[in-house]
């Protein structure tokens, strides 16, 4: 099962992106399954319900989420009834939605699970714990898990990826837009890259205009960032899984130019 995770699609360049290669890639049988991290997909802030299906009908089988999980109005509520998006687990239970999912596909199941991290981010419980707690008890563990680790700080997303090895399939870090060049398999079978990269503008500082952002550092004057134009590229990592002894073969980075 060769599943192709997708890093964090960035407003609508970023969906452009999505559904100008995702559709070939499966269609020509190079990928079967998608995870895409779309907690920017809408403006650079969050997803809509409406996004998310645009996304689910260009080739996402799942759909994981991060820091911006709660930046759209209505995420709430078409979270709570789409089973095929999963926000971060480490998020007070109270909240809508789910820590994990079990995606289906004509070429078997697999389990997708999301953590936010701690280091330089907002407060949350612990990443480790939580994904900990998740495998103890509800996740399956007859299909192969794959856990998207949203953070920021190298060190926290390496030492889960030694915390989960063996233990799961994949585990794949986004939230910095920078792809990293690290794509492996663990000794113990599980699939690694500390981040995906990021499916939006190039030419831009993570997705957003350039100009703004650098008059920003220039003068520590607040401004608004919006998201860049121009040519776009689709960042990420296949997985190729084993559905049988659920550990990873093979880790491959992606980076595609798209129009």
């Amino acid at each position: 099962m060769r599943i192709l995770c997708i890093g964090d699609v960035v407003g609508e360049p970023g969906r452009r992106a999505f559904r100008e290669l995702v559709p070939g890639l499966r269609a020509r049988g190079e990928v079967q399954a998608v995870v895409v991290n779309a907690e920017n997909a809408a403006g650079g802030r969050g997803v809509t319900g409406s996004i998310a299906d645009e996304l689910f009908r260009a080739g996402a089988d799942a759909i994981t989420l991060g820091d911006h999980t709660w930046d759209q109005k209505e995420t709430g509520s078409w979270l709570a009834r789409e089973k095929r998006a999963v926000r971060p687990a480490n998020y007070a239970d109270a909240c809508p939605g789910r820590g994990w999912a079990r995606i289906e596909t004509p070429v078997g199941a697999f389990a997708v699970a999301n953590l936010l991290g701690r280091v330089f981010m907002n407060p949350v419980d612990n990443p480790f714990l939580a994904i900990d707690r998740l495998l103890a008890g509800p996740v399956p563990r007859d299909v192969p898990v794959l856990v998207d680790f949203h953070a920021e700080a190298t060190s926290e997303k390496i030492a889960m990826g030694w915390h989960l090895d063996g233990r799961v399939a994949a585990v794949f870090g986004t939230h910095t837009h920078v792809q990293t060049s690290d794509a492996k398999v663990l000794p113990k079978g599980t699939g690694y890259v500390t981040d995906l990269g990021m499916t939006g503008p190039v030419l831009s500082v993570i997705g957003r205009e350039i100009e703004p952002v650098e008059r920003k550092f220039l003068t520590d004057m607040p401004g608004k960032f919006e998201v860049a134009k121009g040519p776009c590229e689709l960042c990420g990592c296949v997985f190729d899984v084993d559905p049988a002894t659920r550990r990873c073969r093979a880790a491959s980075a992606v980076r595609l130019a798209a129009s």
